[in-house]
């Protein structure tokens, strides 16, 4: 199973992550999306979960929970816009794969038997941060990563 996991599009959806995304069997969007159009043209692409980011503050974005835990392809992930808001140890609780954006800097580790994984940000550039987004790939094995550079 293949899961596009995107973040910080801020508003801006570039064609280079739509393409990326397409045949994915699932999106998830780890917040500061920026407006329902960014969900729309997702959810046109393969089923979508996602998290309100700290500048999702506008109405339609009040339905967005700030936490999701969800299961694909069997593996137990949860998903928050700041990893630092993160209040427990989630390999306690069975979570295999914790998601996170808001820090615009793409980073994949494993700790304590958990992959920790930020896409980067797949919209407006920050400094000199990469332009970003990454795929998850849920089967045989440990989930494995794909990093996915838009700016090339």
């Amino acid at each position: 199973m293949r899961v596009g996991v995107i973040a910080d599009t801020h508003g801006l959806l570039r064609p280079a992550a739509l393409a990326a995304l397409r045949g994915c069997h699932h999106i998830i969007h780890a917040g500061d999306v920026g407006g329902p159009a960014i969900l729309e043209s997702l959810a046109d692409l393969a089923p979508l979960s996602t998290v309100r980011g700290n500048n999702d503050r506008e109405p339609w974005a009040e339905a967005l929970p700030e936490r999701l835990r969800l299961e694909l392809g069997g593996v137990a992930l949860y998903v928050l816009h700041d990893l630092k808001e993160l209040e427990f140890a989630p390999a306690d609780q069975g979570i295999a794969v914790v998601i996170s954006g808001h820090s615009h800097a793409p980073r994949q580790e494993r700790r304590d038997g958990v992959l920790y994984l930020n896409p980067g940000s797949a919209g407006p550039r920050r400094f000199r941060l990469p332009i970003a987004l990454a795929h998850l790939v849920l089967g045989d094995g440990e989930p494995r990563v794909e990093s996915i550079d838009l700016a090339g």
